[in-house]
């Protein structure tokens, strides 16, 4: 999948401006990306349009081109941001993928505006942080990153260096909030979109058993765990399988459980 920026837009949604992308025509199909990446990082992913979706891929807020002038974050509100783009796009229902933070995005867009997920792809996704997740958080910080790693962050965050520093602080801030993400099994039951959940069994933020957790209890599920995976196990070589497995099941080719 080629992203251009012949095909990007801003917007301005909820106090921010908010970049996105459309490619291809057909039903629409959006992808969220992971924290600290851009929504072109699916490019690595779909190395060719998929047939008869048409792909809306932001940048959530704060990352890439999109702003965030509170500098404040919480997955709550960018389900509402992705909402905001989806109404000016003018699309009520959709289905969609996301990747982490954009994983746990649509948990909270299925469950503001269940009706408007038709169905979806959770990759690495969890429920709530877990103890392992929040000591790896706390240890977030632009002290300690190398100069490839901000010269890869300087080409994907075209804000400047506050906003890297601002994303690599948004790890350390999720570590001690214990609301933003804080699904219960009833909670998590009120989903009514078809679902599948993609993740590694050597996870080293989310243990596979929240993954199974959130299968348990989203009624209308499928759970694809990927031997020796570690977070984000869908690049690279997986990255063939995935788009096939997960288009299959998007496209409704999968026995109704």
């Amino acid at each position: 999948m080629e992203t251009t920026s012949s095909t990007g837009q801003t917007i301005p949604i909820n106090g921010m401006e908010m970049y996105y992308e459309t490619h291809g025509e057909g039903e629409p199909l959006v992808l969220l990306h992971g924290g600290g990446g851009i929504g072109a990082n699916w490019g690595l992913i779909f190395k060719e349009l998929p047939k008869g979706y048409r792909l809306i891929v932001p940048d959530l807020r704060g990352h890439g081109r999109s702003t965030n002038p509170s500098l404040g974050f919480s997955f709550r509100q960018t389900a509402l941001d992705v909402f905001a783009m989806l109404d000016l796009l003018g699309i009520e229902r959709c289905k969609a993928i996301g990747m982490s933070l954009g994983a746990k995005t649509l948990l909270h867009m299925a469950t503001q505006q269940p009706s408007r997920i038709e169905a979806m792809v959770l990759v690495s996704a969890a429920p709530y942080f877990p103890k392992q997740a929040r000591e790896i958080m706390g240890k977030f910080s632009s002290e300690n990153r190398s100069e490839a790693e901000w010269q890869q962050m300087r080409q994907w965050h075209k804000q400047g260096d506050d906003q890297i520093r601002a994303l690599w602080g948004m790890g350390n801030d999720f570590k001690d909030n214990y609301t933003d993400m804080n699904f219960t099994p009833p909670y998590l039951a009120t989903i009514n979109a078809h679902t599948l959940i993609v993740h590694g069994d050597r996870d080293p933020l989310y243990p596979v058993n929240l993954a199974i957790e959130i299968y348990e209890a989203i009624p209308r599920s499928y759970l694809w765990i990927i031997p020796n995976g570690g977070h984000g196990p869908i690049f690279g070589d997986m990255s063939e399988l995935f788009v096939k497995t997960s288009l299959a099941f998007l496209r409704g080719e999968w026995a109704s459980g």
